[in-house]
């Protein structure tokens, strides 16, 4: 039982650390993006910064369901409970 709690803890800093970095790269390149945008053509500005915003939203949406998924799996773990069964079921 302590393998499957043991990478489920694996799989968790897995899950938000490998998002974050998602997230992070994402941002950088939609910033700089913007930046040349903006740039090139400053009377399209506010326009491209409020289209900015909405994705720096989504991608932190996208970080946020991962840490949720996380805690749920740190927490709460399903893995658990089929393993105890499992046990339960042989005889062991």
């Amino acid at each position: 039982m302590e393998t499957v709690i043991g990478f489920t803890a694996i799989a968790v800093a897995l899950l938000i650390g490998l998002g974050a970095l998602g997230v992070g790269i994402g941002m950088g390149l939609l910033g700089g993006r913007f930046l040349e945008g903006a740039a090139r053509q400053p009377e399209l500005a506010p326009m491209l910064q409020t289209k900015m915003f909405l994705v720096v939203a989504l991608l932190d949406a996208v970080a946020m369901i991962g840490v949720g998924i996380g805690l749920y799996f740190a927490f709460a773990n399903p893995f658990v409970g089929q393993l105890l069964a499992a046990q339960a079921a042989v005889g062991g």
